[in-house]
């Protein structure tokens, strides 16, 4: 094994040359997938799935409800939960596993998209001698190793620039960037280095010039989080473990053990939210993996008990793909509040985050306005300022629970454990609380370790280090050219299913409706500017997706990517799952509804409308102010005091542009404040003033009336004396 250890760590710190040289930018993936000898061992010991393919929800319940007792009960199918559930059956358990919502619908999806060892932490481990940050850091780094070997599809390599504006500043980092490198040891993506300030500005040109001395470039992991998520939930469920989500805890079952007379959890009484049936799921053991939850569930066990969870919010913004470089992050390591602040690409937009503020916990985070203004602001330090960062850019806005959490068992009961923490309680309930997404399966592994002896399971090691997660073992960096040759997809969509399903892409390659057109020939899209089809609809159901929030928000990320693009979409999604699901057309209205609130509540909908309200106030120069009038009452031609459908088809008419009637309707919405259905003067001039400050961004009214307006100045008739005395 050790053998085995050396000869990985010496391709993975040669590779990255060849790699540049290459120019691939999944190499590293590549190269581990031809050799994975220090995995070999473990992935070895592992029979193969008991299921092609995931059983349906409805034979899911049927297990949970026909199996007289499990050796594993977990409670929680976040990345945690999922990662407890795989570890438990490969070991050979008899394994359950229950979420109340969505797989991934809390926190395991609204995370930086990082799988990350924790730069910071190891920062603060030497300037504190605080050995248990250095082991954290220590574990995470060859975690994060095991999860771009096991899901390559699902996650890459990611360049994150650290810009230095001083001189002192450049050895500083650079040592503690280096002892990063250092404690990666053989799972060290690829050397770190120094960049002078023309290269720095080279890769990253939208930063800011000014007093810049250089920068530092090290390297972590990036994933799709949710599909992340879903890929373990559904690799166990192949394995044989019955996963249900939208099945809610109601109490947990105890029975008296004979042998000392004291009241032991022994399953879990579970409805099912999506039809209100109980029934009672008995198991050996119970695992509470419920991250903010945590303590929800300790005090079903035990109303007495302590709070150990210390809810924290963190809010992440995204913007437009040009404020970030494709392929290079960027790390603010003194924002002016000291948290670090994270500006990356990410599915070709620009993910900004995260803040760190006290919380309550919900099920319905909500991210606010002075969050999402605190880090456009730390984004305006640190880009040039020939990039306007404006608020109206901002496409998307999530705030997720960090469930940070003190050990019980602790003397000093205030601290705030960095690691995670495994509690068992006198009536045998485990919980596994604390951590991060990056040591999902580690916290897993010790967790069901402490289940093994605790409960006097008949278990053997951990298996899954190296165990590839669903889609992950056949693909490949070229999967997605036979997507294109072999089905006629586009090659952008045919690039996104291959990064999203790995080598399932093809069972959706299959589902793809014909287009009529030349080309694409199948792959009929969503919305028009995200590689999104049809078809994932369809396929997404087979993956355990419920309702529409499902769809836009993790079974593809519409939601997370741009808001209105998802409310767009939602009216097909919902006819597509309507007739997968056999929904009536109240229950159709009622998941449009849902969705919509989703998008706006807990998506930054809400914060991004209230930019243009009737109560913005109009900060224009009277200049400014009577070139607008000018533009709107070339559309309201009567002077009626404002415009409606009628009038901007007419001017549409009168330069050759044809729009349909739905479209339009759309596009005065937008600005309709009182919903009357037209628009008026002054409705016009408050967008135009939110415009100007940035509060607003690609307003379609906006730019069509000035379309229109230059394609109207330029028709004016040309003097007969300028024509050559032409008639």
């Amino acid at each position: 094994m050790a053998f085995q250890k050396a000869v990985k760590g010496t391709i993975l710190a040669g590779g990255g040359a060849l790699a540049t040289v290459l120019g691939l930018s999944h190499f590293a993936h590549y190269k581990r997938k031809q050799v994975n000898l220090a995995f070999v061992e473990a992935a070895d010991c592992v029979s193969e799935p008991v299921n092609r393919e995931p059983p349906s929800r409805e034979a899911q319940i049927l297990t949970l409800k026909n199996t007289s007792e499990f050796d594993v009960l977990v409670i929680g199918g976040g990345a945690t939960g999922c990662g407890c559930a795989l570890d438990a059956v490969t070991r050979g358990l008899k394994t359950a596993l229950v979420e109340r919502d969505d797989f991934s619908s809390g926190t395991s999806s609204r995370s930086t998209k990082l799988i990350h060892g924790g730069v910071r932490y190891l920062q603060k481990a030497i300037m504190k001698l605080d050995i248990e940050q250095y082991r954290m850091v220590k574990e995470a780094l060859h975690e994060r190793a095991n999860l771009l070997e096991i899901a390559p599809h699902l996650s890459a390599p990611l360049p994150i620039m650290l810009p230095i504006y001083k001189w002192w500043q450049l050895p500083y980092y650079w040592i503690g960037i280096k002892l990063y490198d250092l404690v990666a040891g053989s799972n060290c993506l690829k050397s770190s280095y120094v960049l002078s300030k023309s290269r720095a500005l080279e890769h990253f040109p939208m930063l800011q010039k000014d007093k810049l001395v250089g920068a530092i470039v090290y390297y972590d992991g990036q994933h799709n989080d949710a599909r992340m998520n879903l890929a373990i939930a559904l690799t166990a469920a192949r394995y044989g473990a019955a996963t249900a989500n939208y099945m809610e805890v109601v109490s947990l079952l105890k029975k008296t053990d004979p042998q000392t007379g004291k009241k032991r959890v022994s399953g879990a009484r579970c409805k099912d939210v999506l039809t209100g049936e109980e029934f009672d799921v008995r198991a050996n053991c119970v695992i509470n993996a419920t991250g903010p939850f945590t303590d929800t569930v300790r005090k079903m066990d035990d109303k007495d008990t302590t709070a150990i969870c210390q809810p924290s919010a963190g809010v992440h913004i995204v913007m437009p793909g040009y404020y970030s470089p494709e392929s290079m992050g960027l790390l603010d390591p003194a924002t002016s509040d000291g948290r670090v602040i994270f500006f990356l690409p990410w599915q070709k937009m620009t993910i900004a985050g995260t803040t760190d503020t006290p919380t309550d916990v919900t099920h319905h985070p909500i991210p606010s306005e002075e969050d999402i203004n605190f880090i456009l602001n730390e984004v305006r330090n640190y880009l040039s300022c020939d990039v306007e960062v404006r608020r109206g850019d901002v496409l998307a806005a999530w705030s997720g629970i960090r469930p940070l959490v003190t050990d019980p068992k602790s003397a000093d009961t205030k601290s705030i454990s960095r690691n995670h923490v495994v509690d068992i309680s006198e009536s045998g309930l485990i919980t596994i609380a604390g951590g991060k997404w990056t040591t999902y399966r580690s916290m897993a592994e010790d967790t069901i370790n402490a289940a093994v002896k605790a409960h006097n399971l008949k278990a053997g090691p951990s298996r899954t280090v190296g165990l590839f997660l669903q889609g992950g073992k056949d693909w490949s960096p070229t999967l997605y050219i036979r997507l294109v040759q072999d089905y006629g997809l586009e090659s952008e969509v045919a690039q996104h299913l291959a990064a999203t399903y790995g080598d399932k892409a093809f069972e959706v390659a299959k589902m793809a409706s014909v287009t009529g057109k030349r080309w694409p020939i199948v792959g009929v899209r969503l919305v028009s500017e995200f590689p999104y089809i049809e078809a994932e609809v369809k396929y997404g159901i087979k993956e355990y997706a419920c309702t529409a929030v499902d769809m836009i928000s993790r079974r593809t990320r519409l939601a997370f990517l741009n808001v209105q693009a998802a409310e767009e979409a939602l009216p097909r999604i919902v006819e597509l799952m309507g007739r997968e699901l056999n929904w009536d057309d109240s229950k159709k209205e009622e998941e449009l509804e849902t969705a919509r609130k989703f998008l706006y509540y807990e998506m930054g909908y809400k914060s991004r409308s209230e930019q243009l309200t009737d109560r913005s106030e109009i900060s224009l120069l009277p200049s400014d102010i009577d070139r607008y009038k000018k533009r709107f009452h070339k559309f309201d031609a009567d002077q009626k005091g404002f415009i409606t459908i009628v009038d901007v088809q007419r001017v549409l008419e009168s330069i050759n542009v044809q729009m349909d009637e739905n479209t339009l309707h759309e596009i005065l919405n937008e600005v309709d404040l009182n919903k009357n259905g037209q628009v008026e003067l002054n409705e016009f001039l408050q967008l135009m003033s939110a415009i100007q400050k940035g509060r607003v961004s690609g307003s379609r009214l906006a730019i069509l009336m000035k379309t229109a307006e230059e394609n109207l100045d330029r028709r004016v008739p040309i003097p007969v004396d300028r024509s050559c005395g032409g008639l």
